[in-house]
């Protein structure tokens, strides 16, 4: 009996133990959805599209696999008609889409996935704003509340590993409206000090420079690059080289890059498999596609990397 007794402690243990895994290697992940291959497929289009809304920029999926948030509006212009909306999978299946903040957009976990990192919500005409949610140990999130109060753009706002966080900016005070030399950013905080810095070329170029999305560990960067005046643009990628520079950018291919059009809120799942970014020509035909991205990065990584 004793015997018995550890044998099904053990079994339970294990049981547990793979549930905290999450649900990536299961049918139910990714909303259940069939997952693409190499080329760009419309993400789970019946469940976040609704009659007078649908679903744009940045996901986020929990660590787990068991928590999915994205923004929705009408349109792209105005932020008042955002909300981000999620789906939680329990007792077996994803149930939602529920409205989990009004006016916010662009959610990002932190590292360790006890944190909500919020662009939208707060305005005053002077200053951008990064609010923050943490979760509650009992379940639930707290209110959202100011993390970051600059006078200069703060867009796109993603925390790394090393405690170094990333941002879309001009980084010039009192023209945070004006976009037309935003860069893509290191953010770093020191005590009460905030030291922000252009990553300069060959990340960023004379225009635009805003949209991306960083490894947690620093190791790439996907950057909206070849933007037009129309914000037309493509999908390209730079890696982190062992002197702390950044290598030239290259394209991430014609299947992703196939003609003129909006590509932003690149995302890479938890998981590393599935590349995740919103694109069309207007809101119209605005959608969130996902592609195999884990077998390219490896190919790009070992090209790029040579030396």
């Amino acid at each position: 009996m004793k015997t018995l007794f550890i044998a099904v402690v053990c079994l339970l243990a294990c049981t547990c133990l793979h549930a905290q895994k999450g649900i990536w290697n299961t049918k139910d992940a990714y909303l259940g959805q069939k997952p693409p291959g190499d080329t760009p497929r419309v993400f789970a289009e019946k469940i976040l599209m609704k009659r007078d809304t649908f679903p744009f920029d940045r996901v986020a999926f929990s660590a787990d696999g068991r928590e999915f948030y994205y923004p929705s509006s009408n349109t792209w212009f105005d932020s008042k008609p955002s909300k981000i909306r999620y789906l939680k999978f329990e007792n077996g299946k994803w149930n939602g889409p529920y409205v989990f903040l009004p006016l916010y957009y662009a959610p990002t976990f932190s590292p360790d996935g006890n944190t909500l990192y919020l662009l939208g919500g707060v305005k005053d005409g002077k200053h951008s704003f990064v609010s923050q949610v943490h979760r509650k140990p009992g379940g639930g999130w707290t209110q959202p509340a100011v993390y970051l109060k600059k006078d200069y753009g703060l867009y796109d706002f993603m925390p790394t590993s090393s405690g170094v966080c990333y941002v879309g900016s001009n980084v010039h005070k009192g023209k945070m409206g004006d976009f037309s030399d935003y860069d893509i950013s290191s953010l770093t905080m020191l005590g009460k000090d905030t030291v922000i810095k252009s990553l300069g070329p060959p990340i960023n170029t004379p225009g635009f420079d805003g949209d991306f999305f960083v490894a947690k560990d620093e190791s790439y960067i996907i950057v909206s690059a070849k933007e037009t005046k129309d914000f037309e643009c493509e999908l390209w990628i730079s890696f982190h080289k062992r002197g702390k520079t950044w290598t030239k950018p290259v394209s991430l291919g014609p299947l992703i890059n196939n003609g003129p059009a909006h590509r932003w809120g690149e995302y890479v799942s938890p998981d590393g498999k599935y590349l995740f970014y919103s694109t069309g020509h207007s809101p119209k035909d605005c959608r969130i596609v996902w592609v195999r991205f884990d077998r390219l990065l490896t190919r790009l990584k070992k090209e790029n990397l040579k030396n």
